[in-house]
């Protein structure tokens, strides 16, 4: 099974150079397109866990009996990738030393094991299971043809399965944000080329649309045939999205509002599909100023420089991060939704570097940075040290774990 062929570098110096900041935004909120009403009366019955004797919505359970109880799932996202350069993609004892790490330091009870390569998502999920946590499957192969993208999340969907039948809580999300990384809903062979599409003009909303809804389809269809437990789909806030297809209703999240009522607000809507509302991806990057940023905080890199740099006026500050992180988990805990995954736990090609203008972790939503055995080369001996938002989310995972097992009458 060929690869995708978009990496991360590629993928932000691309949407840099075509000056994709204000469109990759409207994209990713669902904004080119009206918002869908959740339709009444037919949402399909749960999905039926077959080690519950049979009980359709079994799986669920947890998410139906903790009303006023905050969230029940609260985790980091675990990209499972090849790097940009040698030493920095997936790797098999760093992600057993992290998933420790992620366990007993940040007190995270869920992770989500994003990307490509089956055996290393279910490696991933499976060494998070061994921790006792509870595990999200989310295949994310982009910029190949429509049926690689299914095969890959069937193959990860029946690992999945195997896994959910041993024993471990699993969930399946069938994938992320298709609009951008799938082929032939918006033209271009890469998603740099569809966001300059997009910007152009090149495009039909409506067309796209109904290909979008089409491709989710056959996701979730792809999904159900393997997995027979609780699916959903990483949407990005505002997408049209027929959430009678799956059991969660899931968004990736990045809005900011000076009054915490806005995100009530705003998060409310989603209520209404009467199912778990979780939020599958949200997180800021390092600088002052980047809740405003929301999910284009990214774009403060220069990439076309020949050696990317951060651009002038911007300032690093890890408490900003761990501010925001703070309060929308304190929102999130107080709104009962279902589950929390922030994006994310370690970005090692973004390293962070003394001189402010090449710290490329500025520009990172991960929970810790990524240091460099030398200023250009990430040796096999790279690591990673905590960040201020780490603390944070720590404390914030530590004191609702406490809470849980006081409330479950097991003592603090």
């Amino acid at each position: 099974m060929r690869k995708e062929t978009m990496t991360r570098g590629t993928f932000l110096t691309g949407a840099a150079a075509v000056g994709a900041g204000a469109l990759v935004g409207t994209a990713l909120t669902g904004q080119a397109g009206a918002a869908t009403s959740p339709r009444a009366g037919t949402h399909p019955a749960p999905a039926t866990d077959p080690r519950a004797g049979g009980r359709p919505g079994a799986a669920l359970a947890d998410a139906r009996t903790t009303s006023g109880r905050g969230l029940v799932h609260r985790g980091v996202m675990y990209e499972c990738e090849d790097g940009e350069r040698r030493h920095t993609g997936w790797n098999r004892a760093r992600m057993r030393s992290d998933m420790r790490a992620i366990r007993q330091d940040l007190h995270a009870n869920s992770v989500v094991a994003f990307g490509t390569g089956v055996e290393r998502l279910t490696a991933t999920a499976r060494e998070a299971a061994e921790h006792g946590m509870h595990v999200w499957f989310q295949p994310r192969m982009a910029d190949v043809p429509e049926r690689e993208i299914l095969d890959h999340l069937a193959e990860t969907g029946s690992q999945a399965e195997l896994l959910r039948r041993q024993g471990a809580r699993v969930y399946l999300s069938v994938g992320c944000e298709f609009i951008l990384f799938v082929p032939g809903i918006v033209p271009g062979a890469n998603a740099v080329e569809r966001i300059e599409n997009m910007l152009k003009g090149n495009w039909d909303p409506a067309a796209a649309q109904r290909k979008l809804k089409r491709f989710i389809g056959l996701a979730a269809k792809t999904g159900r045939r393997v997995f027979h437990g609780p699916l959903t789909y990483g949407s990005a806030h505002g997408d049209q999205v027929d959430w009678d297809l799956f059991d969660l209703v899931s968004v990736n999240y990045y809005s900011y509002f000076a009054d915490p009522r806005g995100y009530a607000k705003e998060l409310t809507p989603y209520r209404k599909w009467g199912k778990p509302v979780a939020i599958t991806e949200c997180g800021t990057c390092t600088f002052e100023g980047a809740p405003e940023a929301g999910g284009m905080g990214w774009d403060i890199v220069d990439y076309s420089k020949p050696k990317p740099e951060v651009r002038k006026g911007v300032r690093r500050s890890e408490h900003t991060q761990a501010q925001y992180l703070g309060q929308v988990l304190n929102v999130f805990e107080q709104l009962d939704l279902h589950a929390a995954m922030v994006y994310q736990f370690v970005t090692s090609d973004a390293p962070h570097r003394r001189a402010r203008r090449h710290d490329l972790d500025i520009a990172s939503y991960s929970l810790t940075k990524a240091i460099w055995k030398t200023e250009d080369h990430p040796t096999a001996r790279w690591h990673w040290e905590p960040k201020e938002s780490f603390h944070a989310v720590a404390r914030h995972f530590a004191h609702a774990e406490r809470r849980d097992r006081v409330r479950a009458g097991g003592g603090a």
